[in-house]
């Protein structure tokens, strides 16, 4: 049956904003688990299966690419039909890339804790998956494309171009940085090796976080936060100079990883001073949001929505902080391998992608079925406990880096090390029990939403929305 182009194709942006909520608790139950691990390593009860180092690339895969993932399809379908005044170009693709994107997730969750992994961080599925992964993301951008060449407004919004650059960038690391060599059917080998193979896994690494985990979510910001404010965004020309500038400078960034390794020294410097200059545009595209609230800062006190749309950009602004800071050479020598790392990490992905994935979540699914939302209380409740989960991961994982950094360098008189590494490690105990505790106080937030959004699922049915006709 053909598609009815007089209404937008929201089917397909209701599945991916579900499937959200469903693996953003998957994914967030497997990071409390494996921080228990920590606390309490008889948790993984000697089966192979739910050791640590089976569970912690599936927790990251499933915050990233599962629960991450989704917002964005979701997000970018919704946005690009809406900006453009068209449906999506295809029904059929659409539906595609969104099974497409389950199975991947599926798989993802049945092989790695099997433990067939490529070893990669962040790309350690292995080479069948990474294929379907190509495929779906290549019918992925013919979607979005083929909808913005479509478009009947002949400006093209800017969250648009943030979305364009997360799928052409992704698309790239993904292909150079996943090429491989298969030995079997679930076992290959990279095809670089050595600094080589460690120098591109780490602009694919840091450029994941670039364009997956900031360009693909400030397009969510420069939607959803101007029209949950009501408000004009602050300034559309540092929007511009903001993409230009962030795209430029990101893809240079990832040798800071490599600090003190066999990377020549040259290229570690390069990394250190775009990491630097990258302050500038994150810090022009966090006042742009936040500044978007003008004359209407008040809805901040009544709005959980709106909370959670700019305290997320206020975390984008210290994550992109701390990230320059950290690839300094003189910090990162003592932040390098310590929790410091994993706080600044947590800080960035549960408070600025998390956080704003929630709003846009409230915002979407209330008005994809026709409801206001179950309970404005409810998700206060939720914004607040989110809140302090993350300050309790955040400042956990700050003091326990330090502290590590500060032990593992410690002297005597003679030169001998004054801690040995074991040392290090029980001192690190309390600290992992806050982080135990601040995660599961953001798992709890997201069992509030789940219900919140399944009452409010419930109260309404599926709308169509019609095309506005042309002026």
């Amino acid at each position: 049956m053909a598609a009815d182009q007089s209404n937008y194709n929201y089917k397909v942006v209701r599945q991916f904003a579900i499937m959200t909520v469903v693996w953003g608790i998957v994914g967030m139950l497997v990071g409390v688990v494996i921080a228990a691990q920590l606390v309490w390593p008889a948790l993984n009860l000697d089966i192979p299966w739910l050791t640590y180092g089976r569970l912690r690339p599936l927790h990251t895969n499933a915050v990233i690419f599962a629960f991450g993932g989704c917002a964005l399809f979701a997000t970018s379908y919704y946005v690009v039909q809406r900006t453009c005044h068209v449906r999506l170009v295809s029904d059929g693709l659409a539906a595609f890339t969104f099974w497409g994107w389950q199975a991947v997730i599926v798989l993802a969750a049945i092989t790695l804790p099997l433990g067939i992994t490529t070893t990669k961080e962040y790309a350690e599925l292995e080479w069948p998956i990474d294929i379907l992964i190509t495929v779906v993301w290549v019918v992925y951008a013919i979607v979005f494309f083929g909808t913005i060449m479509r478009r009947k407004i002949q400006h093209i919004y800017v969250a648009n171009w943030f979305f364009a650059a997360f799928i052409l960038a992704v698309a790239m690391l993904h292909v150079v940085n996943s090429a491989a060599l298969p030995a079997s059917f679930l076992k290959s080998y990279s095809a670089y090796a050595g600094v080589q193979d460690a120098m591109i896994q780490w602009w694919y690494g840091h450029n994941a976080v670039g364009f997956f985990l900031t360009a693909g979510f400030l397009g969510i910001m420069y939607y959803f936060v101007p029209k949950q404010a009501n408000r004009p965004i602050y300034s559309y020309r540092l929007s511009v100079v903001h993409f230009w500038a962030l795209t430029f400078t990101y893809i240079w960034a990832g040798p800071h990883h490599l600090h003190y390794t066999a990377l020549p020294d040259w290229a570690q410097s390069l990394g250190m001073v775009f990491s630097l200059i990258l302050l500038a545009p994150s810090w022009g595209g966090m006042i742009n949001g936040i500044m978007t609230l003008s004359g209407a800062w008040e809805k901040l006190r009544t709005d959980p929505i709106l909370k959670f749309l700019i305290v997320s950009i206020s975390f984008y602004g210290m994550a992109t902080f701390e990230g320059p800071m950290m690839s300094i050479k003189t910090v990162n020598s003592l932040s390098h391998y310590t929790d410091w790392t994993i706080g600044h990490v947590h800080a960035g992905a549960l408070g600025w992608v998390a956080l704003i994935s929630i709003g846009a979540m409230y915002y979407l699914i209330p008005r994809l079925y026709g409801q206001t939302l179950y309970s404005l209380k409810l998700a206060e409740t939720h914004f607040w406990v989110a809140c302090l989960g993350i300050l309790l991961y955040a400042t956990s994982m700050w003091v326990s880096g330090i502290t590590q950094g500060l032990m593992w360098r410690a002297v005597n008189q003679d030169g001998t090390l004054t801690y040995s590494f074991v040392e290090s490690v029980q001192a690190m105990a309390p600290f992992y029990v806050i982080r135990f505790i601040g995660g599961a106080l953001f798992l709890l937030g997201m069992l509030l939403m789940a219900y919140n959004l399944w009452k409010t699922v419930q109260a309404g049915s599926a709308v169509e929305a019609p095309i506005p006709k042309p002026v």
